[in-house]
């Protein structure tokens, strides 16, 4: 495959091509993109916590004999919890450093 003629092109090219075709999303970066964005993730930690805790109901009830589901679900449950509690920390350590600027 001959690549000589593919001078001139660059990352900007690429960006507006890919953002014609619909092969990427727009990004946003406004606030309530990212409040979104959070809330879409707490809601998703919120999610994995009930069915973890499904499970375990489940196990301790007898009707699941498969201990895989049940730490798998323990599993992505925590990392999502530790992800949003993550996330969260580094928020509040970016609005106490705002909060402690002078203007």
């Amino acid at each position: 495959m001959d690549i000589t003629n593919l001078t001139g092109i660059t990352s900007d090219y690429l960006n507006d091509y890919a953002l014609d075709k619909s092969l990427v999303a727009a990004e946003d970066n406004s606030f309530s993109a990212v409040l979104n964005s959070m809330i879409s993730a707490i809601d998703e930690t919120n999610d994995l916590q009930n069915q973890a805790e499904e499970e375990e109901i489940r196990f301790a009830l007898g009707y699941s004999e498969n201990t895989h589901d049940l730490t798998v679900a323990a599993a992505k449950a925590e990392v999502a919890l530790q992800y949003t509690v993550a996330v969260k920390d580094k928020i509040i350590d970016a609005y106490k450093e705002i909060m402690q600027m002078s203007i």
